[in-house]
């Protein structure tokens, strides 16, 4: 008995310390090998990598069957990463999905969200049907693994994804480094979407009939999902979505709600598809896929539909028949050629067991901004709360908050300062709301405060922990950098913002941060505040993934633990002790540069010292 426990205990352990995306990712990619070969994916095969991946069985409780069928979506969109379209693409995913098992055992989220993810040749039907460009961003709102995405990134478009299942937003994190990743109800995605930014395409299979927290079937879940879709698709821009059958204009219990819709889109096509198609996913439900087009229908009234439900290779003849898009309106502003544009590469840096490698940052640049000045016109008034919007900076192409923000009427009347400082970004985070107006004006005053000195200097002492007050001119005397606080409440989206601040820095070549929080789970957080502005998830190193005592390896990169773990000690040792000599070290390596420079260069930087 003992024994047991001590083993349950183990497992439990290794389930805290495993990445789940990562383990999915190298079942998948063992998966991978075989299905290259046209041989089958059998049972057996799967389980054993399973169990290698995830330390244990899924008798022992280490992986769950969903997991598993998980790991062969992502093994099919690996194949076609390295295959790539081709001609006859139908029936070479036809062949691609006969190798692959049944689903025939569920979880009880897949059955409450109804996680049913696409065919491969259902989602490759969809993707022809957004007709997708390079110059397209595409939005996948229930993204699941990724399976339409990956087909409109084989077009070379532009991705956007959300996806409310933890688990699966994990592995599209890893198959999708750098993509912005939401993981919000779809049904409000137009409420969560930052500013203006606005897909041309959009690509969706939701829950027919699941809303999240509402126990019993929701049919309004379907439209409310491609309502929301349509409000964020840019005009004349494509929307084409899988759904139940029984979502069809020709249903009269639907008819009506198709009518409204068509007052601003124009439903292109809505075509039954038979339910075979679902086999393998241990379903013959029959679906249905709808074009929309964001143009309003010349007659509300007139909306083709095919009632009958079609095979395959039909629905490809009448896809390809299909009009061609209209010219949609691209929202995002150009940026002024006034603008100093630079391209940073991130560092190359050594991860533990991974190659080195660079991520690059594009169109990097100055963000222009103009002071006003500002008084407050009228003393304190009744109301509690002010709308809030950047009151002394009017930022250019900058975007409003998506949601609305607030402040005390007493905080309103203060006036703030007028700051000096000019964050250096990519373009895309301001013109597509990457960042809004309010965050921009937070990533705005931090680089003001962090760019100064406190007044006066200090000797701190070899513990760390005591600060006195000591001359200038005092041997080992330092100076402090000003801090800055951030107290925005919850939506304000602080870590977004913490983020758009190291981004800032890093542009500048400043590639070393540290992320202190509050617990040791909220570093999914800061990896996807992170990736959504253009940034990699291995850039955030984990502290407690070294040993305590260790030297840290790396020599760029954000170093994220927490308050606890910088507080911990053991043997005389402690985390903050490993992370300052580390510091000491860069600093040390640093001056050694330096003393190798000319005299000449020297007299250049000091010129440059404020």
């Amino acid at each position: 008995m003992v024994s047991q426990i001590a083993t349950q205990a183990s497992l439990f352990d290794v389930q805290t310390v495993l990445d789940y995306g990562q383990s999915i990712l190298n079942v998948a990619q063992e998966l991978t090998k075989i299905l290259f070969d046209h041989r089958p994916l059998t049972t057996k095969t799967i389980q054993s990598q399973m169990n290698r991946y995830f330390l244990g069985t899924a008798a022992e409780g280490a992986w769950q069957w969903k997991d598993a069928y998980e790991a062969v979506e992502v093994a099919s969109i690996l194949y076609l990463r390295n295959k790539g379209l081709s001609t006859n693409l139908l029936d070479e995913l036809q062949l691609l999905e006969s190798l692959c098992p049944t689903h025939t055992r569920r979880s009880e989220e897949q059955l409450q969200l109804q996680q049913f993810s696409t065919p491969l040749p259902l989602a490759y039907l969809v993707a022809l049907a957004g007709q997708i460009t390079s110059n397209d961003l595409v939005l996948e709102p229930s993204a699941g693994t990724g399976i339409l995405a990956q087909f409109a990134k084989l077009k070379g478009a532009s991705l956007m994804l959300n996806e409310l299942a933890e688990d699966r937003a994990k592995i599209l994190r890893r198959l999708f480094p750098g993509v912005p990743l939401f993981s919000v109800n779809a049904e409000q995605i137009n409420d969560y979407l930052a500013g203006k930014t606005e897909p041309s395409v959009v690509l969706m299979n939701p829950p027919f009939s699941s809303s999240p927290k509402i126990n019993s079937r929701n049919p309004d879940a379907t439209p409310r999902h491609i309502n929301s879709a349509l409000q964020r698709l840019a005009d004349g821009g494509r929307l084409v979505t899988i759904s139940a059958n029984w979502f069809s204009p020709a249903n009269p219990t639907w008819r009506e709600t198709f009518i409204k819709m068509q007052e601003k889109a124009t439903v292109v096509l809505s075509v039954g598809v038979n339910g075979k198609v679902y086999s393998k996913h241990g379903t013959q439900m029959d679906t249905c896929i709808t074009v929309i087009d964001k143009i309003p229908a010349a007659n509300s009234a007139d909306i083709p539909c095919i009632r009958e439900t079609l095979d395959l290779p039909e629905i490809l003849a009448l896809i390809e028949q299909l009009p061609e898009r209209s010219q949609w309106q691209h929202s995002t502003i150009k940026v002024v050629a006034a603008f100093s544009k630079k391209v940073v590469n991130l560092p190359k840096r050594q991860v533990i067991a991974q190659p080195e490698s660079t991520t690059e940052i594009p169109d990097v640049v100055i963000l222009e901004y103009e002071v006003i000045e500002w008084t407050a016109s009228e003393g304190l008034k009744d109301t509690l709360y002010e709308t809030y919007r950047p009151q002394r900076l009017r930022i250019k192409n900058a975007k409003p908050h998506p949601s609305l923000l607030c402040e005390s009427a007493a905080l309103a009347l203060v006036s703030p300062p007028a700051p000096t400082y000019k964050p250096h970004l990519p373009q895309h985070i301001i013109t597509q709301g990457l960042l809004s107006a309010a965050q921009l004006e937070s990533v705005i005053y931090a680089g003001q405060a962090h760019s100064e000195f406190l007044s006066g200097s200090y000797l701190v002492d070899d513990s760390w922990d005591n600060v006195t007050v000591a001359a200038n001119s005092e041997e080992n005397a330092v100076r402090f950098r000003r801090g800055w606080f951030l107290g925005d409440g919850t939506g304000a989206g602080k870590g977004r913002q913490c983020a758009g601040i190291i981004l800032d820095n890093w542009c500048q070549g400043r590639r070393k941060a540290i992320w202190v929080s509050k617990s040791s789970a909220l570093i999914e957080d800061a990896r996807r505040d992170w990736c959504a502005l253009g940034g990699a998830e291995k850039d955030i190193i984990d502290i407690s993934n070294i040993k305590l005592g260790d030297p840290i390896p790396f020599t760029h990169g954000i170093l994220f633990c927490t308050y606890s773990t910088l507080r911990s000690q053991k043997n005389g040792k402690s985390r903050l002790k490993q992370i300052g000599e580390k510091v000491a070290k860069l600093l040390s390596a640093a001056m050694q540069r330096l003393k190798t420079l000319p005299r000449e260069s020297f007299r250049k930087i000091f010129q440059l010292l404020p």
